[in-house]
């Protein structure tokens, strides 16, 4: 379109005394809303009467002016302007055009554009939708309501945060997880618990655990009917589990190995043991049988130290493994102690796959889902502690957003650019600043 020239004046009042450096700059930032409104306002002016200039030129009886629309308000990320858009009527058939609005696609009937919603948004992900419009309020002077923060937030989710298609990306090893969360119904029906599942996939030893799905009261056997569309799951070698028996049947298909979270192993034990009730004091020989497993005293540190020269020391480990779990089923009376003699059977056949693809392999694999259980913490704190009300769908696609606000920070400004359709913008291409004391 071409270079425009701002011709600006400021002038403020400084105080002969008790100024310091903060005083200066909170009062810049106060000012800062009224000074970037008119120039929103003056650079809206300018394209809008440059733009109708150039309809007129390529049609010069076409088109007459006719008025101005109401003033509409706009919120910005940096406060409210108003601006009442010119209007022009087209000769040819009488209907009027709002030339401003159509050159920067501005949308109908709504005041808060997309622009300004970011801070919100990506405050929503730690704090409930009506705090982060309290937050953004009180930081810039001016919020969207908490309706208006969660339907941006959908919007954003929808576009820009969908899982697509992987499959020519060569995942390797598989790892899913999930928790509970409570959802509730139409007019606020709570309809108890219910799964919140998620996945990720790496391509190799040492490479990152990418995200590749998130749902929401779904079962395995449908995520995996998803997955299997969406990624190349005959290239997947390995699942990593915390052991549930369902996400086991619906994921791990021929030829994968199962890999048991070592963790979970010592952590769930004696859950198994109450169940057969078996009290705690009575616990302490079987638990500390289990947690003398050598499998179990190997950390992802121990694992990378690894040379060939220990291949003797990991095969003395898994045969040690072996007999101590036949000791540890031994021990579990099958009429007494049901419960936890299947789940130390069902254990012992997979706790040990990370030695032998070392083994096997010469690289090491995750043994635990810590990758799933630290980085998703402070999500699953948000979920169940804070704006507890969830819908389903409502979850869903917090989840997705938060995801990439979360564990994809680095993508966070191109996800943005992308939604708010920027192909280019304006640049500052000369600033010129002087002073004279009045």
């Amino acid at each position: 379109m071409g270079k425009i020239q701002l011709n600006l004046t400021l002038m403020f009042n400084i105080p002969e005394r008790g100024i310091n450096v903060n005083g200066i700059l909170y009062g810049l930032k106060k000012s800062n809303p009224e000074i970037m409104s008119n120039i929103f306002k003056t650079l809206l002016m300018a394209i809008e009467e440059k733009t109708i200039q150039d309809l007129q030129t390529k049609a010069p009886n076409r088109y007459r002016r006719n008025g101005h629309q109401h003033s509409r308000t706009l919120r910005t990320s940096f406060g409210q302007t108003n601006y009442a858009f010119a209007v022009i009527q087209d000769l040819t058939n009488g209907k009027n055009r709002v030339p401003l609005r159509e050159r920067l696609q501005v949308p109908k009937y709504q005041q808060y554009q997309n622009e300004s919603m970011e801070s919100a948004i990506g405050l929503a992900i730690h704090l409930s939708y009506q705090r982060s419009g309290f937050e953004t309020d009180r930081i810039r002077g001016a919020a969207a309501s908490k309706w208006t923060i969660r339907r941006k937030l959908f919007d954003f989710s929808n576009s820009q945060c969908v899982f697509g298609d992987m499959t020519k990306i060569p995942y390797r090893f598989l790892m899913a997880d999930g928790t509970k969360v409570r959802l509730q119904g139409m007019k606020g029906v709570d309809l108890g618990n219910h799964s919140l599942c998620w996945a990720l996939a790496s391509t190799g030893e040492k490479q990152p655990f990418d995200f590749v799905g998130i749902w929401v009261d779904t079962p395995w056997a449908t995520i995996w009917q998803d997955l299997q569309k969406r990624l190349c799951y005959k290239g997947l070698e390995v699942l990593i589990s915390d052991g549930e028996s369902e996400l086991i049947r619906a994921l791990r298909k021929p030829g994968m190995r199962l890999q048991r979270c070592v963790v979970h192993a010592r952590r769930d034990f004696p859950f198994f043991l109450f169940i057969d009730h078996l009290k705690k004091k009575k616990q302490a020989p079987f638990v500390d049988l289990l947690n003398s497993v050598p499998a179990l005293q190997f950390s992802s540190e121990s694992m990378e130290k690894l040379q060939p020269k220990d291949r003797p020391k990991v095969r003395a480990a898994i045969q040690k493994t072996k007999e101590s779990f036949s000791e540890i089923i031994n021990l579990l009376n099958p009429e007494k102690y049901p419960t936890s003699r299947t789940y130390i059977t069902n254990l012992s056949e997979s706790i040990c796959t990370f030695l032998d693809w070392w083994l096997k392999k010469g690289e090491w694999i995750p043994h635990t889902t810590n990758v799933i259980e630290n980085r998703f913490s402070q999500v699953k704190n948000r979920i169940k502690r804070i704006g507890r009300r969830w819908s389903d769908a409502g979850l869903l696609r917090w989840c997705l957003v938060t995801i990439q606000k979360v564990f994809y920070p680095d993508q966070w400004d191109q996800l943005w650019k992308q939604y708010l359709k920027i192909n280019r913008s304006i640049t500052l291409t000369h600033l010129s600043v002087s002073f004279q004391w009045v």
